[in-house]
Order: C-alpha cells, then sequence, then structure tokens
C-alpha cells in the first residue's frame, strides 16, 4: 500500500510534537496533524509548572520520581525555555504537621532534593508570604515555556524531516480490515493558516502507524477508529496577574484541594488551579466563581494578592486516564502517570496506539516510550537522541553582553529577547532595519515579531505564542494592531483585518471573567482604543460590529470584587 508517511501522528501538543522530534531524529518518515494552532488544547492552557515532583510525593511517587528526572533533562536540553525558580511548600499555622513530614520524607525517597526553611528564612527569600508562615520546604520547581518548548519540538522535528500540519482537523480515520491505514483531515480556511495543502480542502493521509497524541481528545479520536479510550477530562481554571507577586513557585503544603499554587511566569503570576471533571473537552460551562475563589484561597499564602490587579482567566482540560476496572470517582485521585495503549494488544485493531494521562515534564519521556514502541513495530533500529541533543535555541549561549551595542536595545529589553530566542538571538535581531518594540508589557521588537510572522503567516495568535506579544498587563489593548500592521506589504488589508479580529478575540475571551476594579478600567481602555479610536464599533453591512467586546455594556460590571465593596458582577 502507498503511504504518504511512515508515521502520522495526531496532535500537536507537547506529546505529539514531542514524538513527531523523537521519531524525526530516527530517521522515520512523520506527518503530525493538529486542529489549531500547536498547543491548541491542554499544553497551552497549563499553568507553566515545571514540576520537582513534590507535588506527588505522597500521593503518587511513581510520577514524582520521573517528574525530578524529567525537570533536569528538560533543564539541559531546553534551558532558553525554563526560568528555575525554585519552589516552596509553604505550611501555616494550624497545618497539619504530619502530612509536612510525609510530604518531606516523601520527596527525599523519591530524589527530589528537599530542605527544610523557617518561617524566617521562607520569608526571607518571598517577602510578600504571609506572617502565618510555620515552615517550609524548599524543592527545585521551575517556570517552563509551554508555547516556546513545542515549538521548538516542531522545528527540530521539521529540520529533520518531519512534515506539521496545523489547522489540519481529523474528521475520519481509516480503517481497512482491523488495520488503521491512515486519517482524513479538513483543512482550516482563512488568513496565513500554516498548512502545506490548500486551505478548505479534504485530504486522506495514509501512513503505517498511526499515533493518537490527542490527550483528552484521545476518547474522540478512538470513537472514530471504533474503539474505546476510557478518558477523564478534568477542568482546571488559573489566573493571571498583573506581575510576579513572587519569585519562587508556592505551594500549600497541604492535602489536595484547589486554589493551592502561584507560579511566577515571564513577567506575571498564575494562580491554580481547579480539579473539575468534565464529560467533553470542549464544552463545559465557563463560570467566573472560580476568579474569586483563587484569589480569596491563595491570599491566604500571599496577602497582596487581594489587592492586585487580574489580568485575565483561563481554563484547560488534563487528560486523566483511569485503567479499566480502577472504580476512582474522585479526579483528584487518579494517578497522574501516562499510560501506552496498544490497540492491536488491547482491541485487536492493528496500526494505532494511544498515549494519555501524563503531565506536561513529563512528555520527553511520554514521547520517547511511544516512539520505541513504534519502531519496534515498524523494525527501525533508531536509539532515542531527545534526552542528549537540545533543541533549537537552546544551545549555549552568552547571555551577558551588552544588547545595547550588539543590537541596538535598552539592555532589559535585549535580555528578555535572549531568553525567548536563546541561541538565535543574533540571526533574529541583527539588522540594519529599526527594531522598535512593537508590546512594551512583554519587550517584543519588531524583529521577533516579523521572524515569527515569518513561520506563520497572517495567523498571530500563532505569533502571540511564539514572542508572547499581547499576553502581557494590556492584553493586546496597545500592540495588537501594531502587530497586524507588520503583515503589510506581504498580505492585504483584509487579511491583516481578519488576522487583528482573530488574535483580539482571543484575547477578550480570558478577560471578561476578571473585569473588576483596574481590570475594568483597562478593559474600558481596550475598547476605547479598538473600537472608538480604530472605527471597531462600526457595524458592518450585516449589522453586525467586528467584536464581541464592541457589544459590552461596561456599566453592567461592578467595581469591585465581592467583599471588597463591590457586588456580584455575574
Amino acid at each position: 500500500m502507498a503511504t504518504d508517511a511512515e508515521v502520522l501522528v495526531v496532535g500537536g501538543g507537547s506529546t505529539g510534537t514531542g514524538i513527531a522530534r523523537d521519531l524525526a531524529l530516527r530517521g522515520v518518515d512523520v506527518t503530525l496533524v493538529e486542529k489549531g494552532n500547536l498547543t491548541h488544547g491542554t499544553t497551552g492552557r497549563m499553568h507553566g509548572l515545571l514540576h520537582s515532583g513534590g507535588r506527588y510525593a505522597v500521593s503518587d511517587q511513581a510520577s514524582a520520581t520521573e517528574c525530578i528526572e524529567e525537570n533536569r533533562v528538560l533543564r539541559d536540553i531546553a534551558n532558553h525555555c525554563v526560568e528555575m525558580t525554585g519552589g516552596q511548600f509553604v505550611q501555616l499555622e494550624g497545618d497539619s504537621d504530619d502530612y509536612f513530614e510525609e510530604k518531606l520524607r516523601g520527596c527525599r525517597e523519591c530524589g527530589i532534593p528537599a530542605e527544610v526553611l523557617t518561617a524566617k528564612e521562607a520569608r526571607e527569600q518571598e517577602p510578600y508570604l504571609t506572617k502565618d508562615v510555620k515552615r517550609a520546604i524548599s524543592v527545585p520547581d521551575g517556570a517552563i515555556d509551554p508555547f516556546r518548548l513545542c515549538v521548538a519540538n516542531a522545528a527540530d522535528a521539521e529540520m529533520h524531516g518531519a512534515r506539521i500540519e496545523t489547522h489540519a482537523e481529523v474528521i475520519d480515520v481509516l480503517v481497512e480490515e482491523n488495520d488503521v491505514v491512515g486519517v482524513e483531515v479538513r483543512h482550516e480556511s482563512g488568513p496565513g493558516k500554516r498548512n502545506h495543502a490548500r486551505p478548505g480542502t479534504k485530504e486522506e493521509i495514509r501512513a503505517d502507524y498511526v499515533v493518537n497524541a490527542t490527550g483528552a481528545w484521545a476518547g474522540q479520536l478512538g470513537e472514530m477508529a471504533g474503539v474505546d479510550i476510557e478518558v477523564r477530562p478534568s477542568k482546571g481554571v488559573m489566573v493571571v496577574m498583573n506581575c510576579r507577586q513572587v519569585d519562587t513557585v508556592i505551594n500549600h503544603c497541604r492535602p489536595k484541594g484547589d486554589a493551592d499554587i502561584i507560579v511566577p511566569h515571564e513577567v506575571t503570576a498564575i494562580l491554580g488551579t481547579t480539579d473539575e471533571e468534565v464529560a467533553d473537552p470542549e464544552s463545559y460551562p465557563e463560570e467566573g466563581w472560580e476568579v474569586d475563589m483563587m484569589i480569596d484561597q491563595l491570599s491566604k499564602l500571599v496577602p497582596i494578592l487581594r489587592d492586585s490587579r487580574t489580568v485575565r482567566s483561563f481554563w484547560g482540560v488534563r487528560p486523566l486516564y483511569e485503567p479499566p476496572g480502577t472504580g476512582t470517582t474522585d479526579p483528584t485521585d487518579i494517578t497522574r502517570d501516562f499510560f501506552l495503549l496498544d490497540h492491536e494488544e488491547r482491541d485487536d485493531l492493528t496500526g494505532l496506539t494511544s498515549i494519555v494521562g501524563g503531565k506536561f515534564t513529563t512528555y520527553r519521556m511520554m514521547a520517547e516510550k511511544i516512539s520505541d514502541h513504534v519502531c519496534d513495530q515498524l523494525g527501525v533500529r533508531g536509539r532515542c537522541r531527545t534526552a542528549e541533543e537540545s533543541l533549537p535555541g537552546s544551545d549555549d549561549f552568552t547571555v551577558l553582553r551588552d544588547y545595547m551595542d550588539d543590537f541596538g536595545l535598552r539592555s532589559p529589553i535585549g535580555r528578555r529577547s535572549v531568553q525567548r530566542l536563546g541561541s538565535r538571538a543574533d540571526e533574529v535581531l541583527k539588522t540594519d532595519e529599526p527594531n522598535p518594540v512593537l508590546c512594551e508589557c512583554e519587550a517584543v521588537t519588531r524583529a521577533e515579531i516579523r521572524d515569527a510572522i515569518d513561520g506563520s503567516g497572517t495567523d498571530l495568535n500563532a505569533v502571540r505564542i511564539r514572542t508572547r506579544a499581547s499576553m502581557g498587563n494590556c492584553q493586546g489593548g496597545i500592540c495588537c494592531h501594531r502587530m497586524a500592521n507588520e503583515l503589510h506589504p506581504q498580505h492585504d488589508e483584509p487579511a491583516a483585518r481578519e488576522a487583528l479580529n482573530e488574535l483580539f478575540q482571543e484575547r477578550w475571551k480570558g478577560e471578561r471573567h476578571a473585569l473588576w476594579g483596574e481590570q475594568l478600567s483597562q478593559g474600558a481602555l481596550n475598547y476605547a482604543l479598538h473600537a472608538t479610536t480604530m472605527n471597531r464599533d462600526a457595524p458592518d453591512a450585516n449589522g453586525d460590529t467586528d467584536a464581541e467586546i464592541d457589544t459590552i455594556d461596561f456599566a453592567a460590571f461592578d467595581d469591585g470584587r465581592p467583599g471588597n465593596g463591590g457586588v456580584d458582577g455575574d
């Protein structure tokens, strides 16, 4: 049978791009398809924690051990995606001493470096911690950029011959005589989608082997192939704050519960999270009460959060998997380990394997395990090299140069640019053209925006993923139109306007649950900038306005959170 690829990977998150890279490095002909941008699913909606394993040291020691092993690997191969902030598990007055000791013992049993800090030592490290701190456990937690990491994996896969197709949704799995032989995809139409095939068309992609790396959507793909995969999606809500109230990952040292972690990430802090099982990974209520709950709960650890500005909220679904017969009713009790489902062995269906469960920190290990399995099925002898070969941009580079001289940038902007670009900094930033800062919040220059456009076309959300432009305090209010302007002259005005609409709508989606206090003022300012100054509130030929925000009655929102003199704005 003629095939288009030896292996077809479905899913463009951390695991899917990791598998594509691993197989491509082994010399396998790989095609990856993703229905949205890379990181469209769970990966793009995580809190950015590079696990030390401490969170699982009591409840799931196998997962904890995997986390600390991969923590060390990612620090080595993806250093431009990682900030080693360190972490604390903080015990407050009244918290269980027994659990604290159990956590400390569990960390040490799993090989996680753990040191007890006195209350004074913990607050010296993090001055905004509450005075109710009793003691803390220091662990090697970190922050990691999932967007940058996935793009780097996909780029390396392409460099080694892989085909990466974004905005290519699988609409059917091709099965012939109990053998999966490929998939049918529909290429999304629209501006500048990064497809090799023509937008708006359907395509059959045949392969010798198919890997289901769709995470929380694994059950849906399995259903297309006629097999049952019992994924239990668990919704987690997170809140982005206006700045880094802490520089260390702060965990509440207590048994499982909602709202127990603060992750410093780039120039922000991300509060997390909730754990609520949902039936459908794409259809569930978008509620706002979680935002208040997380601020109220985590203010007990870091009181300044109560008076800080909330920029946006976002949510995703964890791809939890419960092996048949376990009978667990509480999603927080389900293991965070990953499982390789060989559908030939399990369902008498050849040509298909699924990878389910797991965590972002262990994505590379998961990719290695499934790549080993696939190579065994295909008779490929290639060895895994992903733990020893750096990702693009993570080669050794010097960050202590004077970037004002090298790139004509103020040194803080140069530093942020080099943190994002790594060893590609010289290639991207050295230009004879003017290189102003287009996104002040995230210190992103024109050179970075243009470099991302070269790889993403007019898809400005993909540019955002690559650069972080529009992800700062103003949420694109100041920079969205500047990004769209860089599409000219390669793209015409209608394409730039549609790209701007898509980007601004994506930003607005996460803002609307955080509209109170100063963020309400920012929302109103963004409205004035985009709807009024740019005439975006004018109706089109059908009587519709360009953006949902144009129809918002800002007066209907309160001027503060419940408990701070305001009323519930819902």
